[in-house]
């Protein structure tokens, strides 16, 4: 299995589907199955019980897992593929347009 190259807390841009061109930060990554959870985006509403959590039950509006390969990574305001490379013996992602280092 590769490196998830989008990681929590990240502030991504969706590039496909019904919320293309929208921004939020990444809340989750499933690596298992290649999926993440933006702030915001994709919303579902869920039709909930009432339960010991939620006393009324009642109508709660949650983001759905998006597959990785629609989002793209935010550098310094524009959307940017996202590589690997060594930096001395610690293996670090980059940006790849500019050729920074995110962290």
């Amino acid at each position: 299995m590769s490196t998830m190259k989008i990681k929590k807390g990240d502030l991504v841009k969706v590039i496909a589907g019904k919320d293309k061109d929208k921004e939020g930060k990444v809340i989750s990554v499933n690596p298992k199955n290649r999926t993440v959870l933006v702030e915001g985006i994709n919303m579902l509403t869920k039709h909930t019980k009432p339960s010991a959590a939620n006393q009324n039950g009642g109508i709660i509006h949650q983001e759905g897992p998006i597959d990785i390969s629609n989002v793209m990574y935010i550098h310094k305001g524009t959307a940017t593929r996202v590589g690997f490379k060594m930096d001395g013996d610690k293996k670090v992602r980059f940006a790849k347009s500019t050729g920074e280092v995110i962290d």
